[in-house]
């Protein structure tokens, strides 16, 4: 406040009741209406100024002790005054009391949620210009190389992709599959069964399925013919583990249901197929064998790869390797799809099925001699495949 003391004298400064230093603040000289008014609007432009600078954590922290501390924070002082105002003046006082705090939480909630400063912002910049970090590609593992392989010679033929769970009721693995309950050709595939399936009827049992062969029923279930279809999947059987066996391994069968569909027809599919696989020069020959699900039935030899038919270790000296079986449908099998799909009827279509192992063909491409090492996760050897 700037006061004359009388006409041409030196200006005399008093000092503003209302004007603060960082430290104090003092008393309101008075409590009417107009004092309270200038005391809280200095109070709340002294927040606001120190607020404004406010640039790091450590600053924001200082602030909020300074203005809110338990002790010596500033808020406490202004708190005083409601104790020292007169009784008819302490709503007012509480009131302005109110506002103050409130704008000093706001002014604190607004500075924490600032972000960092442009300094901070350009140390931690990244130029986008720069070349990346060198991710390193992957590769196909190769059952699922050489399963999509086999997929593919006959998706070029004209056949759609089939597929059906892993777990299975005993009808679909064995009894549409003309395995009735008793028959000894389980025995050749004696499975895992799920738990706690006693009470059920023998049909209903879960079981993790023997081969993908249970698909071609549902297919033909939902689907009139004609139908072409392979079913690559995981399967599962109860047997030991050995060089060349695995409880667990995939297979990729094969279903075409047509009129007059015949065994030649499955004879050059097969052939065709082979020789996309393994080249041309390959041959393929067919032996009498017994499936309960095909009539007739047989296995297919190749000539041997490695030797060319001239006899090796790999072929047991034979020139020949047999890979996969197959065979005509069994119209027993029929019999089962048209209980749901009359078309399929014995008397005016046929068709042919097929099987074979992927792993078994994934080891004859690369030169594997023990399925075990498809399975360990071993990079070593994975990264031969790369």
């Amino acid at each position: 406040m700037v006061l004359r003391s009388g006409r041409g004298a030196a200006a005399v400064i008093y000092p503003d009741p209302y004007a603060m230093n960082m430290d104090s603040i003092p008393q309101p000289a008075a409590f009417d209406e107009a004092a309270l008014d200038r005391a809280f609007a200095s109070v709340s432009e002294l927040a606001r100024s120190e607020a404004v600078a406010l640039s790091d954590p450590a600053a924001v922290e200082a602030y909020r002790l300074r203005w809110l501390g338990r002790k010596q924070g500033r808020l406490n002082e202004v708190s005083a005054w409601v104790k020292s105002a007169p009784p008819e003046a302490k709503k007012a006082v509480g009131e302005r009391f109110k506002v103050l705090k409130e704008l000093v939480e706001g002014l604190l909630e607004d500075a924490e949620g600032k972000g960092p400063r442009d300094a901070a912002l350009a140390a931690e910049a990244v130029d986008i210009t720069l070349p990346g970090t060198r991710r390193l590609t992957g590769a196909e593992h190769p059952i699922t190389r050489t399963q999509n392989e086999i997929v593919a010679v006959f998706a070029a033929l004209g056949y759609s992709v089939g597929v059906g769970p892993e777990v299975e009721t005993d009808f679909y693995n064995f009894e549409s599959m003309n395995f009735p309950p008793g028959h000894p050709a389980r025995d050749t595939q004696d499975t895992l069964v799920i738990a706690n399936q006693e009470r059920r009827p023998l049909r209903d049992r879960l079981l993790l399925r023997t081969h993908t062969s249970p698909v071609q029923m549902r297919t033909m279930e939902r689907q009139p013919p004609p139908v072409r279809i392979v079913i690559p999947g995981k399967v599962h059987r109860n047997d030991a583990q050995d060089a060349t066996h695995s409880p667990i391994f995939h297979q990729v069968e094969g279903l075409c249901v047509d009129t007059n569909i015949t065994f030649s027809d499955l004879k050059g599919t097969l052939d065709h197929a082979m020789k996309a696989l393994f080249g041309s020069a390959v041959k393929t020959r067919f032996f009498p064998s017994f499936f309960p699900f095909t009539e007739p039935s047989a296995d297919v030899q190749i000539s041997c790869i490695f030797c060319g038919g001239a006899g090796c270790r790999k072929c047991k000296q034979s020139g020949w390797i047999e890979l996969l079986g197959c065979g005509m449908v069994d119209p027993a099998v029929f019999a089962f799809a048209a209980e749901k799909q009359p078309a399929y009827d014995p008397r005016k279509i046929s068709g042919f099925a097929f099987g074979m192992g992927v792993e078994r063909i994934a080891m004859m491409k690369y030169g594997i001699s023990e399925i075990g090492q498809l399975y360990a996760g071993d990079m070593r050897f994975l990264g031969q495949f790369s």
